[in-house]
């Protein structure tokens, strides 16, 4: 573990050196562009460096899906849609490497040019690319796909399409995107966009598809057979047309990747059990120590392996949606969080085997560090002094907890909190002024065994001090559609963060964005010291200014007190079928999505 987070400090910094000297100007056309610097690798390497260019192919890979779906367009608002899909069906002009913190490589893009200050960036399409129906992918599939995804598509597209100022052929083959905001990542961001076959949409409303049509794309996988709520079985393209690319040797090996769809985690795990299932990750230490000695793994046809990762924490927890009057208050906010009495929930889950996370970008370098606010991190919230929450510029730590159900201090504490914010306890109740008792709704995806067990004893806590939680569980489209509407008190959260944070921050955090359906600021944010530094991080002029704009997020979010943080994942558990087989060199981001499946491969031992 300590080794490998060497390794990714050495790697983050090494990405961002180049910026304390000045910008690097893209002179010519380029095989990958880095957001600082360079990228590592050069214009003729033979694959990733976590890829194996010489794995066989065949075999498949089974996981474990508990929910169901309604759909199999990622690309759009509407429907229920398998998260996995988004990242293997589609294909873009570039791929990043998960081992560096922000770098792309061409995909369907043989190289990339850039203005001096990415004020515009090119892309030239490799000539050979083409659809999995085998029709080739023209320039005119490019910008019809960006127009359409920045209109008619998932709001995560929106944003990027706000800030084109014009998006035309320049030349054959080459597309010209010119920028109307100063945003060194539009141009990185200009090759992660997914692009589509432009004829299969013609009299079609984009936005309304779901099971009836497949979208095509240039994938090395394609969606082969589906049952609804049951199953996605998605084979390998054996014509697929960028196999000997860099990017992509090495990568989606396996013939057939398949998910099967549970009513809840006890099948799912029970499917696992007996070999129905060969991959599954393990996200509760306990269960990983008691329940995986079964026959097979006892006979060794099931490997379990943990495995480091680089990453920050990200946040995982019960998110309060400051939309609602309720949870608007920071002190009420804070209550809640005294009132989760975080030890006593993680012997129950863990078996205290895993610490808590402390904040959004913890175990990285990236990270907010204890104690006030100092140097240049001071000097960006300086402005916003006013307007900030207590313990954002003087320091600020989750309550503690402690290992006994009374939890005298941290309840005193709420009391406390919940007084000043004009709610009290009367004759067992709380309630404010108004006489309104303290009752709200907590809403959980069907099948989360977990997550309402922990709300079970949470629940509990909050029912001593006189307020009413209900626990309420919907299946996977009752619960995107609610989410998406924000139509909840409180939900499930889960946010993953990266060394290399950008336009997507807005999507999470922005206020400009709130009220979008189908957004992703489920808290609900609405803060201009935010928006700030996620503007300083996107122009920072030197590495110190950088890493200073996301610690000043870390605080602003973390003191926020939106959400109710779990424990920390600092390693992966995964078991899957021996003849399942990974490179040994890990990328810096570990397992994460372009990790698995796309570089695993089958071989019989």
């Amino acid at each position: 573990m300590a080794s490998h987070r060497t390794h990714s400090w050495r790697a983050f910094c090494a990405s961002i050196a180049l910026v304390a000297a000045g910008t690097v100007a893209t002179a010519e056309p380029q095989h990958g562009i880095a957001m600082y610097g360079d990228p590592a690798l050069p214009h003729d390497f033979v694959s990733l460096p976590y890829a194996n260019p010489d794995a066989p192919t065949g075999g498949r890979m089974v996981t474990a899906e508990v929910g169901g779906f309604d759909s199999l367009n990622p690309y759009i608002t509407k429907g229920s849609v398998p998260w996995q899909l988004r990242y293997l069906v589609g294909e873009s002009l570039m791929g990043r490497s998960l081992d560096e913190p922000f770098t792309l490589y061409g995909v369907l893009a043989e190289s990339i040019e850039a203005g001096p200050n990415r004020e515009w960036v090119e892309f030239t399409l490799n000539p050979a690319a083409e659809f999995s129906d085998g029709s080739p992918v023209t320039v005119e599939d490019v910008i019809w796909s960006f127009e359409t995804l920045g209109t008619e598509g998932h709001a995560r597209y929106r944003g990027f399409w706000d800030k084109v100022e014009s998006l035309t052929e320049v030349r054959p083959g080459t597309v010209r995107f010119n920028f109307n905001t100063a945003d060194r990542e539009l141009a990185l961001l200009a090759g992660l966009r997914p692009i589509l076959k432009k004829s299969q949409w013609d009299g079609v409303d984009f936005s309304q598809s779901s099971l009836d049509i497949v979208p095509i794309t240039s994938s090395p996988m394609v969606i082969a057979d589906y049952e609804p709520g049951r199953f996605i079985s998605l084979e390998r393209n054996p014509d697929y047309w960028g196999a000997d690319i860099p990017f992509r040797r090495g990568t989606f090996n396996l013939d057939e990747i398949r998910l099967e769809f549970f009513g809840d985690e006890t099948p799912a795990f029970e499917a696992f059990t007996a070999g129905e299932v060969n991959f599954t990750r393990e996200f509760s230490i306990a269960r990983w120590d008691s329940r995986y000695n079964f026959p097979a793994v006892q006979a060794g046809d099931v490997v379990k392996s943990v495995l480091a990762h680089g990453r920050p924490t990200g946040m995982t927890g019960f998110v309060m949606n400051t939309r609602n009057p309720l949870f608007d208050d920071w002190r009420v906010r804070d209550a809640m969080l005294h009132a989760f009495n975080f030890q006593i929930i993680n012997d129950a889950a863990t078996g205290m085997a895993q610490p808590r996370i402390e904040s959004y970008w913890g175990n990285s370098p990236l990270g907010m560090q204890a104690g006030p606010a100092s140097g240049r991190v001071a000097e960006l919230l300086a402005p916003f002094a006013n307007d900030l929450l207590p313990g954002t510029l003087e320091g600020y730590a989750l309550p503690a907890g402690d290992d006994s159900q009374r939890n005298r201090a941290d309840m005193g504490v709420a009391l406390a909190q919940f007084e000043a914010a004009g709610w009290t306890i009367q004759d067992g109740v709380m309630t404010n002024e108004a006489g309104q008792p303290f009752a709200f709704e907590l809403l959980l995806k069907q099948g989360s065994s977990e997550h309402v067990t922990m709300a079970d004893i949470y629940a509990q806590t909050l029912e001593s001090m006189g307020i009413s939680m209900t626990i309420a569980q919907a299946d996977g489209p009752q619960y995107k559609e609610r989410t998406d509407a924000y139509d909840f008190d409180m939900t499930y959260y889960r946010r993953g963060v990266t060394l290399s944070p950008g336009n997507e921050l807005y999507l999470y955090f922005g206020q400009e964005n709130v009220d979008t359906p189908g957004g992703r600021n489920l808290m609900g944010v609405e803060s201009p010291a935010m928006d700030a530094m996620v503007d300083q991080m996107l122009n920072s002029p030197s590495q110190d200014d950088f890493v200073a704009s996301v610690r000043a997020m870390d605080r602003l979010l973390t003191a926020g007190r939106y959400v109710i943080p779990f424990y920390q994942w600092n390693v992966s558990r995964i078991a899957h079928d021996k003849n399942l087989h990974h490179p040994e060199t890990m990328p810096v981001m570990g397992d994460w999505p372009g990790w698995q499946p796309d570089v695993w491969w089958y071989a019989e031992n």
